[in-house]
């Protein structure tokens, strides 16, 4: 009983693991504009994600641009792009694999030795999807606290943590959770 509420809560952390992935990597808050002066008026709000950049005015009117040419990206972005492209993919790789390895030793009734090999293959892809996900995610977390107190970058560069960053951190925990409780 023990063994499938185990693998059951596994499976809901791969989920949410694997949705906030998906999330994180679509939105376009990964860099948000960072208000350092006194000022209190603010009209615009600048966020910069993997695959686009927003400009919010006054909250209510919101342009978003794609980047124009892939060529033209910083090597780091095109390397987060592709990490968390692959992280998407293994997520949804793993938490298939976990259905599979579920619904498999849910049948076989063999004794606690008859867990499946897609258990175990599972457990190890969400581990690898959690490793994939905290790379890019604490790299831009690191990038944007060291400019920040950086005094040689100026003040309209400096730039906050974005949502999605926290939402990657986030799914990163459940997918290590996930796959902790698979292996």
């Amino acid at each position: 009983m023990a063994c499938c509420v185990l693998q059951i809560t596994g499976l809901i952390f791969g989920g949410v693991g694997m949705v906030g992935t998906l999330a994180a990597t679509a939105m376009p808050q990964w860099r948000v504009s960072a208000y350092v002066d006194g000022n209190i008026v603010v009209f615009e709000t600048i966020w910069e994600g993997l695959w686009m950049d927003c400009i919010s005015q006054l909250g209510i009117r919101l342009q978003c641009k794609f980047y124009d040419s892939v060529l033209a990206l910083p090597p780091p972005l095109e390397a987060f792009r592709a990490l968390m492209c692959i992280a998407v993919g293994l997520s949804i790789l793993s938490f298939l694999m976990a259905i599979a390895g579920v619904k498999y030793t849910q049948r076989s009734k063999e004794g606690p030795q008859s867990t499946s090999i897609f258990i175990l293959a599972a457990g190890v892809a969400f581990l690898l999807t959690g490793a994939l996900v905290l790379i890019p995610v604490s790299w831009t977390g690191g990038s944007i606290i060291r400019d920040f107190y950086d005094p040689e970058v100026p003040v309209p560069l400096k730039r906050e943590l974005g949502a999605a960053l926290y939402v990657g951190w986030g799914s990163t925990a459940l997918l290590l959770a996930a796959g902790a409780i698979y292996c």
